[in-house]
């Protein structure tokens, strides 16, 4: 055997290992296939060694269609579709890269929340807490990643859906600009907010993930020292933190002084003010295509999921019109207030990750603090990355969101590049 077969058996070992969690993080895991799957991939990195993700193990969320497999969401209402012909864009651009796609992952029904939460597989904890939740929706593909199963996972984030489960994990997470990454192929929710992106445990995978997928490259610093103009928000994204959260924050701003930038304060207080027009139009786009199984859902799906969908009910016509019309303005108005500052930087969460129990109990109330901060720079289109951030005394790391407007995804890697090291 070749080293890639080699390194996957490994991994399969590892993940047989996993005993109940397993059935947890995946809804598909073949270990045949994915030894076909090293085989060829072996072949085409020995013609081919340069190959960007050469070697790397990927799992891919149960979102992306992949040949001769079904996509299900990880939902039994989807569980007996026919299988896909083909591999969406974004399976094969990684694939043609060097990389091994290594079973499929779990997440919230339909992708349709910020805390991991699925009665049908089960949920399993974060890697620093059992009993805490994993994040979501891409809550399996982040556990492969912290478990050390693979390289990197493939995930989607309509509301936060890479950056917080990888915020609880101590990953990296980015979630690309929506329209910088081929979307063809992979399930949607509310397409208008939808982003495929990855999660990792280094920063550079992560960028080299990105520049595969969306086909861009960003340049390694010239060794040039830049300050970076950082803004930081005074309203929305900095309210009601939880004290950890808080003094994290804090922190992380005093060493950014401290290595040189300027830091800017921000009022991006119009976003939060706003905040209702993401539960308006996700709600709106996930009921247009699910609404017609809303009666095999009551018996099948989860009712948390199914209580969302619903929401749009309640909406009007000319409320949903005029939701995508502000929205319109939100995302002219972020362009404009960052439009002095190179990034600006977040809390990726407010609160430290909740207990799964807990979050059974209130279920409202904490998924929507899981999405508040990520889902604000969905509203606006925005691209973002979190990073985590060591902190002296903690076992959990802090996590940090660097974000900037659509189309600055280079804007962001670079802007991360230059803070990691400030915070490894």
């Amino acid at each position: 055997m070749g080293a890639l077969i080699d390194k996957a058996q490994a991994a399969i070992d590892k993940v047989n290992d996993l005993g109940d969690l397993k059935d947890k993080i995946f809804t598909e895991f073949d270990p045949e296939r994915i030894l076909n799957a090293a085989g060829q991939a072996e072949e085409r990195v020995a013609a081919h060694p340069e190959q960007p993700l050469a070697g790397m193990l990927v799992s891919i969320k149960d979102l992306y269609d992949e040949a001769g497999l079904a996509t299900t969401a990880a939902s039994q209402l989807l569980k007996d579709r026919a299988p896909a012909n083909d591999d969406c864009d974004v399976v094969r651009l990684v694939k043609d890269a060097g990389a091994v796609p290594f079973g499929r992952t779990t997440l919230s029904e339909f992708a349709y929340s910020g805390v991991g939460l699925n009665p049908h597989y089960g949920t399993p904890g974060n890697i620093f807490d059992p009993e805490g939740i994993p994040g979501g929706s891409t809550s399996g593909g982040g556990l492969t990643v912290a478990l050390g199963l693979v390289d990197f996972a493939l995930g989607t984030d309509t509301g936060g859906s890479i950056r917080i489960p990888s915020a609880i994990n101590g990953l990296y997470g980015f979630k690309p600009s929506r329209l910088s990454v081929p979307g063809a192929g992979i399930h949607p929710l509310a397409k208008s907010f939808d982003t495929p992106g990855p999660l990792a445990g280094d920063l550079e995978t992560v960028i080299s993930v990105f520049e595969v997928m969306s086909g861009q490259s960003v340049p390694a610093d010239t060794g040039e020292d830049h300050v970076l103009r950082i803004g930081v928000p005074v309203r929305g994204f900095v309210d009601g933190l939880d004290a950890r959260v808080k003094a994290d924050f804090a922190m992380v701003c005093a060493q950014l002084r401290a290595a040189g930038h300027e830091l800017v304060e921000i009022d991006l207080g119009f976003i939060s003010d706003n905040a209702i027009l993401s539960k308006v139009l996700v709600s709106f786009e996930a009921h247009k295509i699910y609404s017609g199984d809303f009666d095999k859902l009551e018996t099948c799906g989860d009712p948390r999921v199914l209580s969302r969908m619903k929401f749009a009910d309640s909406l009007s016509k000319d409320e949903v019109i005029a939701a995508y019309a502000k929205r319109t303005d939100l995302v002219s108005q972020f362009g404009s207030a960052m439009a002095d500052v190179d990034v600006m930087i977040a809390p990726t969460l407010p609160m430290m990750a909740p207990k799964i129990a807990e979050v059974e109990a209130d279920f409202d109330n904490l998924n929507a603090m899981m999405l508040r901060n990520t889902g604000y720079l969905n509203l606006v289109d925005a691209c973002a990355i979190s990073i985590p951030v060591h902190v002296v005394g903690q076992t959990v790391p802090a996590a940090l969101m660097i974000a900037a407007p659509h189309g600055q995804d280079k804007a962001v890697l670079s802007a991360a590049r230059m803070i990691n090291p400030l915070f490894g």
